[in-house]
């Protein structure tokens, strides 16, 4: 009896948040978290849970001026050594972004290992910015190339990470910021003080920051202060910026 194939697992787009707009000018693609290694296949809904708060407040402040929001639901839940599947699968959706809608600006918006993903990914011509959230980043080792950041260059990044972050270490985000800085002056870094990986003990600031930077990124809305004066402070200063309790965007 023959065998049968085995099916060969495909990356894919889950709906638009929301309702999709008529004309798409804008695509926010959000790349949840995953695991260092792992070859099991994601549940679609676990992984769309982590960051569906963020795509829909992106998904409401973008809706008039046609940003569409979509999750990635990758082949496998782990990153898995070189083959960097997360990433893998982040280029392959903004491919898809541009085969959809055509030349419109895309922001990768990841959590954990997404934000890794995002990061990674992020040379993709579509791409016009990263918002990391408590990115998952290797330790350094001298025997391995360190994560690039040359990719970042051209593009807006906002790296987010609480300082009690027990499960992604804040320090190796901070120092993947200072060395993409040295590449893109378009980087800065959020610190939630006392916030943990989930970044729930300050989500509305989180989400504020985020529908700020986003908007700003993608449509060229002006960004509030605080962003902006992170994106114009010199190291350390922009990159370990503190939320202030009560952040909300610039509506100037």
């Amino acid at each position: 009896m023959a065998h049968q194939a085995t099916p060969v697992r495909r990356a894919r787009l889950g709906r638009a948040l929301g309702p999709e707009p008529t004309a798409v000018s804008g695509v926010v693609l959000l790349l949840p978290g995953g695991d260092e290694v792992s070859g099991r296949r994601p549940s679609p809904l676990l992984a769309a849970a982590s960051v569906r708060g963020v795509g829909r407040r992106l998904a409401r402040a973008g809706r008039d001026e046609g940003l569409a929001v979509h999750v990635v639901h990758y082949r496998y839940r782990g990153w898995n050594g070189g083959e960097a599947n997360l990433a893998q699968d982040a280029t392959w959706a903004a491919d898809e972004i541009v085969r959809r809608y055509g030349d419109v600006p895309v922001c990768l918006v990841g959590l954990g290992m997404g934000g890794r993903a995002g990061l990674r990914a992020g040379g993709h011509e579509a791409v016009n910015s990263v918002l990391a959230l408590a990115p998952w980043l290797p330790e350094e080792d001298v025997a391995a190339p360190p994560e690039p950041v040359k990719q970042l260059v051209g593009r807006q990044v906002l790296i987010v990470h609480g300082t009690s972050d027990g499960r992604t270490d804040p320090e190796l985000s901070f120092r993947l910021a200072a060395r993409a800085k040295k590449a893109n002056r378009d980087v800065c870094r959020f610190e939630v003080h006392a916030d943990g990986h989930g970044l729930h003990q300050y989500r509305d600031e989180v989400l504020a920051l985020a529908e700020d930077f986003v908007m700003g990124a993608v449509f060229g809305r002006p960004v509030s202060r605080p962003v902006r004066d992170a994106f114009a402070a010199p190291p350390p200063l922009g990159l370990r910026m503190p939320l202030a309790a009560g952040f909300s965007p610039s509506r100037r």
